[in-house]
This record gives structure tokens, C-alpha cells and sequence, in this order.
């Protein structure tokens, strides 16, 4: 083995031990750590909280800002080679594709100089924590009194840049002040796995090939005109970069130079990176003056099967319905649609989610993470805790037996999409739809009583005796 290829594997080790043990140590959610540096002593470690499948942007007072309008499409894709052939096989195939787009030689020598596969990041795209741990877990490592405190001190520090933003986005300073804590606590962790080796594990891993194929080729068109380095290029397992932790084709749709210097510098420029991410919302629909939800307080008699994101009515109608405000105080009056949602289930908080909701779930389809950033922007505003509290009993499921949830509903009709061991929007609605075709509170709360009664319902029937 030369020198260089026994380094580089020296190197892809040390970085996968420390995958694990971040993983372990459940300080990595969608792929980033998020321990601030500068909490006060005695201050426990406030784990990362972002989502793999987040992607997203920027806006700022002397802005160069590209224009919010239909973003191109992602470059067209090669047909590569897919495992068992080698990763080396691939890597030449990729290459030889960015080559005839464009793409210089010159950059795709230093993007993937001793660049190797990466299983540590397997291992994370196959266990999200925002998929993985109960709605009370995840809030709870997410929102802390120092999280809080420290978004408060950035909130007053920040505030006429952030007064300026939302004046020309919309989008108010606590929500981006949530995402910001959420992606990097507040920039400190913005994650330092490679960004090219991630994406290039990624697709050459074949599970979601051809998303992340697409974001390779993005990050190599950025280095090679320039927009970033390849050594800067360091971000989440999942290759999202910066504070606000972009994907590159989100760095491309809506980045944005929010200091004036001429770059859209996600990486340390906060004016750049929090105009960059108001950009994005407001793209995505965010509504000015707008709250995302809130949480309310269901009648005893309340017909679960409605709490689904897929249904929604006007608040008038849910008035009528019996619904009220957390604090048992009459909803607002309107036409406004909105959905409910019981992350927990029935004996946990009732979420009313408001079409700004819609926007954060653009930013990340994660309910628990979505919930948690609309739940921290309320908290940095100065709102109370939830009064909703965890149910009894309330503990994250072996992923083991969510796939076997997933396996068992879908072989009584129940679309579940894929059997990923990970429950989602599509998994929480296939449970729903279960519990109320077979009578059941409809909650769409996987329990483990759920879990056994699919289990046996989907068995194969024994096979019958010979007489």
C-alpha cells in the first residue's frame, strides 16, 4: 500500500470511529453534532438536531439576491456503475460524466483526492434520530434552558439584521434563530465530515442514488466555479454545509450574500447564512405575520381519525368541534386552515399546525423535527412550556420492530412506502389508517401493543394438517 493510500485509510478510520461514538453518544441526528462550546459550565451537552433531508437558503440588507423564481433543474444523470462493482469503478464513471459536462479536470483531481467510501455514513442514513426517538426525546435533547438562553442573547445581538430580514422576507428572527440552533447550535457544530467523500458515499451506496448523485455533481460544479473550496467543503454525513446547513443544490436555488462582500458564504458569515435561509422559506411559501402552530387541548370525545396533516379545516370549524387553546381559552376565530397532530398520541399535546408548519416540514419532513423548531421559535419568543406532557410508558421502539410494523401493514394493504425501520408522515398515516379500519383510538402512535396485534393479524396462516 503507497503512503498516500495507507493515510487516507488511516484517516477514513479515525473519522469512522468518531462516527460511531457520536452516533452512540447521540449526538448526531441527521449527520451533525451540536454541543455548544461557549454553554455555561455544568450545562449538559446539547445534542445536534437536523435532519438529513433538510435542504436550504438565504436574504440581506445590501443583498445580491438571486432572484426567488423557478430554480433550475438538478444536472441530468449519468447511468453509473451500482455495488458490487468497485467503488474505484464508479468514481471513474462519475468522473468521466462531470468531464463532459464541464466539469475541469483540474477540479475532480482535488475533489476526490484520497477520497474513500465512508460506512460510518451508511450506518447514519440508516438510523435518523429525528425518525428514530419519541417526539418527548427529541424535543427534550433539542430544547434546553442554555439552548434557550443562548438563542435569546442572539435574538438581541442580532436584531436589526434580523429586523431587516424579515421586513424584506417575512420570516420572523425567532424561527431563523430555532433552525440556526437546530442545524449548528447556532454555528458552533456546523459538522466536519467531508462533503464530497458523504455525497460520494452516498451515491455510490445506490439507496438514494440518484438524489445524491445529483448533490455531488452540485458540490463539484460549486468548487469549480469557485463559490467554495474543496477543504471548506465539510458538513453533515449527509453533505448539507454551513450554519444553516445547506445542501449544494439548496447553496445554488438560494444562497445569498447577506453582508454585500460579493459571496454567498454560508459558512462564517451569519448575515449571509440567515439571509440565505429566510430566502428559502420564503420561497417555500412561509406567510408574513403568520404563526406556524400552537398547541391546543382536544374534547374528550374528539374523533382522532381527524388529527392527520392531510386534513384540515378552518378554525371556526374546529371551534365548533370542541377544540380550544392549550390553556382551555377559546381558539381564534377565521377561515385559516389548519390540521391537527398528536405526536405523542392521545395522552400526549395536541399540535394545531397552520400552513407555516408546511413550510418548516419543506425545510425538513421530519414531524419531531419540524414540531421542535416551530416549539423552540415560540420558547426564544418568551412563550411558556407545553402543557402537554409525555404519555406513560413513553420509550423509542427498537427499529427491529418498526420494520416489522412497516412489513406487517403493508402486507394487510397498508401503504407504509418503504419498510426503512424509520417512522415518518407516511408510517404515522398507514398506523392511523390501521387503528381506524380495525376500531381502534386512531392516534397514529405506533405502541407495542400495536405493534403485536399486526404482527399477528399479517402472520401466514399455519398450514393445514394432513388428515
Amino acid at each position: 500500500m503507497t503512503t498516500g493510500k495507507w493515510l487516507a485509510a488511516a484517516g477514513t478510520a479515525l473519522l469512522l470511529g468518531g462516527l460511531a461514538v457520536l452516533a452512540w453518544r447521540g449526538l448526531w441526528t441527521d449527520g451533525r453534532p451540536r454541543e455548544h462550546s461557549s454553554a455555561p459550565a455544568g450545562t449538559p451537552p446539547q445534542p445536534p438536531i437536523r435532519p438529513p433531508e433538510a435542504e436550504r437558503p438565504a436574504a440581506p440588507a445590501t443583498v445580491t439576491t438571486a432572484p426567488v423564481t423557478q430554480a433550475p433543474a438538478l444536472p441530468e444523470l449519468p447511468s453509473l456503475p451500482l455495488p458490487p462493482a468497485t467503488f474505484e469503478t464508479w468514481r471513474d464513471a462519475l468522473t468521466d460524466h462531470a468531464r463532459r459536462i464541464g466539469i475541469a479536470q483540474v477540479t475532480l483531481d482535488a475533489a476526490f483526492q484520497d477520497v474513500l467510501p465512508l460506512p460510518g455514513v451508511i450506518a447514519l442514513d440508516r438510523h435518523q434520530s429525528e425518525y428514530t426517538r419519541t417526539f418527548f426525546d427529541y424535543l427534550q435533547a433539542t430544547v434546553s434552558p442554555a439552548r434557550i438562553t443562548r438563542g435569546q442573547a442572539l435574538l438581541r445581538q442580532h436584531a436589526a439584521l434580523l429586523a431587516d430580514i424579515e421586513r424584506r422576507h417575512g420570516v420572523p428572527g425567532a424561527m431563523l434563530v430555532a433552525l440556526w440552533a437546530m442545524e449548528s447550535d447556532y454555528g458552533a457544530q456546523p459538522g466536519t465530515v467531508p462533503v464530497i467523500a458523504a455525497l460520494a458515499t452516498l451515491a455510490y451506496d445506490g439507496r438514494r442514488r440518484e438524489r445524491f448523485t445529483g448533490e455531488l455533481i452540485e458540490a463539484l460544479r460549486m468548487i469549480d466555479s469557485g463559490q467554495a473550496r474543496v477543504a471548506e467543503m465539510t458538513g453533515s454525513w449527509a453533505g448539507a454545509m454551513g450554519q444553516l446547513q445547506f445542501m449544494p443544490s439548496t447553496y445554488r436555488r438560494y444562497a445569498q450574500d447577506g453582508d454585500g462582500d460579493g459571496r454567498a458564504d454560508i459558512w462564517t458569515s451569519t448575515p449571509d447564512a440567515l439571509e440565505s435561509a429566510a430566502n428559502y422559506l420564503a420561497a417555500a411559501g412561509w406567510q408574513r405575520d403568520q404563526p406556524w402552530g400552537q398547541e391546543v387541548r382536544l374534547p374528550p370525545s374528539f374523533d382522532l381519525s381527524q388529527t392527520r396533516l392531510g386534513i384540515t379545516k378552518s378554525l371556526d370549524e374546529w371551534h365548533r368541534l370542541g377544540v380550544q387553546c392549550a390553556n382551555a381559552q377559546p381558539l381564534p376565530m377565521g377561515d385559516t386552515a389548519a390540521a391537527i397532530i398528536l405526536p405523542a398520541g392521545r395522552r400526549g399535546p395536541a399540535f394545531l399546525l397552520y400552513p407555516n408548519f408546511r413550510v418548516i416540514l419543506d425545510w425538513n419532513r421530519s414531524l419531531n423535527y419540524a414540531l421542535t423548531a416551530g416549539y423552540l421559535s415560540d420558547r426564544l419568543s418568551g412563550a411558556a412550556p407545553l402543557v402537554g406532557r409525555p404519555p406513560p410508558g413513553d420509550r423509542a421502539l427498537p427499529r427491529r420492530r418498526i420494520v416489522a410494523l412497516q412489513q406487517g401493514l403493508a402486507s394487510l394493504g397498508f401503504d407504509v412506502g418503504e419498510a426503512d425501520g424509520m417512522v415518518g408522515l407516511k408510517t404515522r398515516d398507514a398506523v392511523q389508517d390501521y387503528q381506524h379500519a380495525r376500531g381502534l383510538p386512531a392516534d397514529a402512535c405506533p405502541t407495542p401493543a400495536l405493534i403485536e396485534q399486526v404482527a399477528r393479524e399479517s402472520a401466514p396462516a399455519a398450514p393445514a394438517k394432513r388428515q
